[in-house]
């Protein structure tokens, strides 16, 4: 599950708003106020990385599907939009590898989406 950053924001307003009024209890504002940092933290982290990230994946991903063309847009849902398509295409090739049993193929396909597990990976990843 990745949940969109702005999604996340909003969440977390909801919950300082709620906070500020009068009457919650201490044990409960002081959880909803850690796990609120804790989130604005990650979120910071994600909005950082976000478009070199997706940048970076979608050049490997046009090279392993010989799809020509350049992220030109950086704005982060552009990148976003194009690493789908490119991620579907991705999908396509990796079943059609399969069925011709190119294990190089695989082997190529698989090498990506292990980087791209790497390159997703958060200050606080355990694994």
């Amino acid at each position: 599950m990745n949940p969109p950053v702005p999604a996340v924001l909003m969440q977390l307003a909801a919950i300082v708003g709620r906070n500020a009024m009068p009457g919650v209890p201490e044990p409960e504002r002081a959880s909803d106020l850690g796990l609120t940092a804790m989130l604005l933290a990650l979120a910071a982290e994600v909005w950082d990385t976000a478009a070199h990230r997706l940048v970076e994946e979608n050049r490997s991903l046009r090279v392993l599907l010989d799809d020509s063309g350049e992220d030109q847009d950086l704005r982060v849902s552009v990148l976003q939009k194009e690493n789908e398509r490119l991620r579907a295409k991705l999908i396509e090739a990796h079943v059609a590898a399969e069925k011709a049993g190119d294990t190089r193929r695989e082997q190529a396909i698989w090498a990506e989406l292990r980087a791209s597990t790497e390159r997703r990976k958060l200050s606080v990843s355990i694994v």
